[in-house]
């Protein structure tokens, strides 16, 4: 706001008697004093100018606001930093991307299922994949560290050509959520932007979009923002191409703890986390595909 003539005379009047009023013997304080007027009365003028506000401390929040760096978008796909190096930030990441690249070739053009999203899909192997999934075409499409904007950068860049699925199972957003700074709403949007990006790359298929599973071993406000991401995502299920499940009550304690049995870490699942997962989606997993016989015997 600017100071007007009319405002400038009465306050800067008041100024000077009140300093009149002060003791002026000592010559140092009369030069302290006019030094004083002089000052205000070019900031006042300059401010009456409108080259710079009257009332700079107004304009302090805002700059400070300005200069805390915004979080990342959960919509623009990025390439993923996770084990990265300073030197090679993405090199880990890129080699992730390389293995499930080289496993969808290997399905020649044909997949039943494929199960998409971070470190808790990833680690999803051995003989626990073999024995869910060894009946199926089934590729494990997940990275740890991973994001929604690093999931939308990979399908985008070659994740979802050259081949046919079935059925893709989504599972994302955990590692949104422990970012403070971004909002259920915001990581909702991301794990939107996939599931528009799966329908139009892979317009034949189906999607079971998983509900963010609880993470912590006692209830806590983690486990209330995932809860909110999932009441949001929802109601992206249009009971045709995407289905949606929600499953996390199936690893908690009667007391809403959860074990190490099943989440060793209280995020990551054991063998028997990734048996209940399995056995929740199975009779629906089965459902999406036509209850057919998969294309691959083994």
């Amino acid at each position: 706001m600017g100071i007007n003539e009319k405002q400038k005379q009465p306050a800067i009047s008041a100024w000077l008697k009140k300093e009149k009023n002060h003791d002026h013997d000592a010559e140092s304080s009369c030069v302290a004093c006019l030094q004083r007027v002089v000052a205000s009365l070019a900031l006042a003028v300059y401010a009456g100018s409108g080259a710079v506000s009257a009332e700079p401390e107004a304009a302090q929040p805002a700059d400070r606001a300005a200069a805390v760096k915004a979080p990342a978008s959960t919509t623009e796909p990025v390439e993923g930093r996770a084990n990265g190096s300073k030197e090679e930030p993405h090199k880990w990441w890129r080699g992730n991307c390389k293995r499930i690249d080289t496993d969808i070739r290997k399905m020649d053009g044909k997949i039943d299922i494929a199960l998409v999203g971070d470190s808790i899909t990833a680690r999803w192997g051995g003989e626990s994949w073999k024995k869910h999934w060894g009946a199926y075409r089934a590729v494990n499409m997940g990275i740890g560290g991973d994001q929604t904007q690093n999931v939308l950068w990979r399908l985008q860049n070659g994740q979802l050509d050259g081949y046919k699925a079935k059925l893709y199972i989504l599972l994302i957003g955990t590692n949104n959520a422990f970012d403070k700074k971004v909002e259920p709403p915001a990581i909702a949007d991301g794990i939107k932007a996939i599931i528009e990006l799966i329908k139009t790359r892979q317009p034949e298929s189906r999607i079971l979009l998983m509900g963010i599973l609880p993470a912590g071993e006692k209830p806590n406000p983690g486990r209330e923002k995932r809860a909110a991401i999932n009441d949001l995502i929802a109601k992206f299920a249009d009971g045709d191409v995407v289905h949606y499940m929600d499953i996390g009550d199936k690893f908690l304690e009667p007391d809403g703890t959860i074990s190490q049995t099943v989440m060793k870490d209280f995020l990551h699942l054991g063998s028997k986390g990734y048996d209940i997962w399995a056995e929740a989606i199975d009779g629906k997993v089965k459902e999406l595909l036509g209850d057919t016989e998969s294309v691959q015997n083994l």
